[in-house]
């Protein structure tokens, strides 16, 4: 008896669902925007920061951590070095215990410490306004990178963190299954009054209303447009 195959597994049936879906159209895409720009008019970061070399350090805290426990740690560590050279003076266990709250504390310390020499030694104590030279720092990925130079340097990038990926595929505005095309897509979607907002948008979003396990869909703006075809229903 010829034995059966094993079934998909679950990422494999996944994405199979999601490369059977539609996207919105360019029109539905412009009217998604214009709900969630007018449902959250002035979208920032949550980060608290003062200057770009803080904005970059509370960015690479914020890897699989929430922006309330980063705050909570960065309150008392930029009292104490809002600089890279008094980060690189504070050293890593002084960093450390500013942080120990935060997940994957100790790589993170040595990361901002090593970040920190990195911006003294090559680049004169300067956060770069350079995606390369901003990668190329320790603990620094695209995400990171992107959110910099949005919100320090005012340039238009749309970084996708877990809840842009989740929601920006929910949506239909991407049927992607990496973030760098997720990202591709958004980039080429997105109108262009809206980009500079749009990671914003789209993880507040994400944060609040189109939640991972159960998405609050009667309250959410879009959920008209939105193909996602689970919706929950108000209880």
């Amino acid at each position: 008896m010829r034995k059966k195959s094993p079934g998909a597994t679950a990422p494999e049936r996944a994405r199979t669902r999601l490369r059977r879906r539609k996207l919105l159209t360019r029109a539905e895409a412009v009217e998604a925007f214009r709900r969630l720009a007018t449902d959250r008019p002035d979208p920032r970061t949550e980060l608290i920061f003062s200057n770009p070399f803080t904005l970059l350090v509370a960015v690479v805290l914020s890897a699989q951590a929430t922006d309330v426990s980063v705050n909570r740690a960065t309150a008392h560590l930029f009292r104490a070095a809002d600089t890279p050279q008094k980060m690189v003076e504070l050293g890593e266990n002084g960093v450390a215990d500013h942080i120990r709250t935060i997940g994957l504390w100790r790589m993170k310390a040595r990361n901002v410490v090593a970040l920190s020499r990195i911006l003294i030694e090559e680049h004169g104590g300067i956060v770069p306004r350079d995606r390369a030279l901003l990668e190329s720092l320790p603990g620094v990925g695209r995400k990171t990178a992107s959110v910099v130079l949005s919100e320090a340097f005012g340039e238009t990038t749309i970084a996708v963190d877990t809840h842009v990926f989740r929601v920006a595929n929910r949506m239909g505005l991407a049927k992607e299954t990496s973030p760098d095309k997720v990202e591709a897509r958004l980039m080429t979607i997105t109108p262009e009054p809206y980009r500079r907002g749009a990671h914003h948008w789209l993880i507040l979003h994400g944060r609040y209303t189109c939640l991972a396990r159960r998405p609050r869909c009667q309250d959410c703006v879009v959920s008209d447009l939105c193909l996602y075809p689970e919706k929950t229903q108000p209880e």
